[in-house]
C-alpha cells in the first residue's frame, strides 16, 4: 500500500492553537510525523528586556492563561534571588496556595478537553462544572478568574482573610469527592479505558531520551517532580507523593493527572492549616543588581524554566523562558507512530499543549557576511514589513515610518 502525507494545521478544528503536523500514513496507520512551530511568536522575551521587572510580571503572566501564575512565580523567584530579597513566610504560603489551585484548575480543564477529543462530552460538562468552583475561588482570593496577578516583587499584593480560607477548604472537600468519582470512572469504565489504552505509547527510555517533563514523563515511569527534586515556595514543608504510572500511554497520563489532583487537595488543606501569620510582602529595590539566576518550577504541564539576568537597572538584561510544552513537543512525533489517524487529536491533547507558550522564531542568517548579526526590535519589524510587501503584496511602510519617528523621539 502506498503511503500518503497529509497536513494537520496550522488551522484545524482539532487544534486550539496554530501548529503544523505533517502526518505520513499507510492506510489509516501513522508511519511518521513532523512538527513545525513558529506560527504564534509574540517576542515576549525581547519585550521583557525593554520593560521594568514590575511590568514584566504582567507581561509574562500572559504567556499562558491556564498556568499564568506558574510563569510569574518562576520569573519573580529568579529576580528576587538576584536582588537578594527574602519573601515573608505568609507570602510564600499564599503563592503556593494559588499554585496548587491553579494546578487543580489546569488538570480539570485537561480532563474535559480529553473527554471532548474522544467524544465523551459528558465528562467535559462534569469536569468543567467543577472547574468553575476553582475559578470562583481564584476570583474571590485574587480578584481575577484567569490572570491572577497575585505576585509582586517581594511577596504578594494582597492577604487572605480567615473566612476566605475557610471557603477554600469547603470547596476543596467538594472537589475531592468529585475527583474520586472521576478516578473510579477512569479505572472502571471499559469504554474510556479501551479508548485510551495503548494509544500514544511512549516508553520509559524514549521519555528520558526526548526530555519529557511533567505528567507526560511521569506517565512513562519517570519519577521526576520539581516540587520535590528542586523545591521552591513552601513545598519543602508539605507532605505529598509524586504521581507516577507505568502505562506509558494516554490512559497513564489520565491516571497521573487524576492522582495528582488528590495530592493537590491534600496540599491545599496543609497550606491553609499551616498558614503563618505576619506580613505578605517585604520592601524590594526598584533596581536589581548585576547577577543571574534560574528557577525551575513545576507547572501543571511540567517543569517551567525561567532565567533572569540583572544589570543594575530596573530592567532585566536577559529573560529566557523554557515552557513545558516546548520540552514535550519532541515526544509527540514518537507518540503518533503506529497509531491510527483518528488518534491524532487525543495524542496531541495528552501533553496538554500550549503552542503560544513555546513562542519561538527562526533565526535569519546572512550567509554572504559569514556571521550572524543580532537584530534590534525595529530591524525585526522592518524585515517583517519587507516580507509582507514582497510575498503578499501588503504594504505597511507608512506604519514603519511612524514607528521610527517614535523611536527617534525617545
Amino acid at each position: 500500500m502506498a503511503s500518503v502525507t497529509i497536513p494537520i494545521g496550522p488551522q484545524h478544528p482539532a487544534l486550539k492553537e496554530p501548529a503544523s503536523f505533517s502526518i505520513t500514513l499507510e492506510g489509516e496507520r501513522i508511519l511518521m510525523s513532523d512538527v513545525r512551530l513558529g506560527y504564534n511568536h509574540r517576542g515576549i522575551e525581547k519585550a521583557c528586556e525593554q520593560r521594568t521587572y514590575i511590568q514584566d510580571l504582567y507581561l509574562l503572566e500572559r504567556i499562558c492563561g491556564i498556568c499564568s501564575h506558574s510563569h510569574t512565580t518562576a520569573f519573580i523567584t529568579a529576580a528576587e534571588e538576584v536582588a537578594g530579597v527574602k519573601v515573608p513566610p505568609r507570602g510564600i504560603y499564599i503563592r503556593t496556595l494559588i499554585a496548587e489551585l491553579e494546578r487543580v484548575h489546569s488538570h480539570l480543564l485537561w480532563l474535559g478537553v480529553a473527554g471532548h477529543e474522544i467524544g465523551f462530552d459528558t465528562l467535559l460538562m462534569y469536569s468543567w462544572r467543577d472547574r468553575e468552583l476553582v475559578m470562583d475561588l481564584l476570583a474571590m482570593l485574587t480578584g481575577n478568574r484567569v490572570n491572577y496577578a497575585i505576585n509582586c516583587m517581594g511577596g504578594v499584593r494582597r492577604d487572605f482573610t480567615p473566612e476566605q480560607l475557610q471557603e477554600v477548604l469547603k470547596a476543596n472537600d467538594l472537589l475531592e469527592e468529585r475527583t474520586k468519582y472521576y478516578i473510579e470512572l477512569a479505572l472502571s469504565e471499559p469504554t474510556l479505558a479501551k479508548r485510551l489504552s495503548k494509544v500514544g505509547y511512549l516508553s520509559h527510555e524514549d521519555a528520558l531520551r526526548l526530555g519529557t517533563v511533567g505528567p507526560t514523563a511521569r506517565a512513562s515511569k519517570v519519577d521526576r517532580d520539581m516540587r520535590r527534586d528542586d523545591p521552591c515556595l513552601a513545598y519543602p514543608e508539605l507532605k505529598f507523593k509524586v504521581a507516577v504510572d507505568d502505562h506509558c500511554d494516554v490512559f497513564g497520563r489520565t491516571v497521573v493527572r487524576l492522582t495528582e489532583l488528590m495530592e493537590c487537595y491534600s496540599m491545599i488543606r496543609q497550606l491553609v492549616q499551616k498558614m503563618p501569620a505576619g506580613e505578605v510582602k517585604t520592601k524590594a529595590p526598584r533596581k536589581v543588581p548585576p547577577g543571574e539566576a534560574v528557577c525551575r518550577y513545576e507547572a501543571p504541564r511540567g517543569e517551567d524554566v525561567h532565567y533572569v539576568k540583572g544589570n543594575g537597572t530596573d530592567k532585566p538584561e536577559r529573560v529566557k523562558v523554557r515552557a513545558p510544552t516546548m520540552a514535550n513537543l519532541a515526544s509527540v512525533a514518537k507518540m503518533l507512530e503506529n497509531n491510527n489517524l483518528a488518534d491524532v487529536p487525543i495524542v496531541i491533547a495528552a501533553i496538554d499543549p500550549c503552542f503560544s507558550c513555546t513562542d519561538r522564531a527562526i533565526e535569519v542568517r546572512d550567509r554572504s557576511k559569514g556571521r550572524t548579526e543580532t537584530l534590534l526590535w525595529q530591524d525585526v519589524r522592518t524585515l517583517s514589513i519587507d516580507w509582507w510587501r514582497r510575498e503578499a503584496g501588503v504594504d505597511f511602510t507608512h506604519l514603519n515610518r511612524k514607528l521610527n519617528k517614535k523611536l527617534a523621539a525617545r
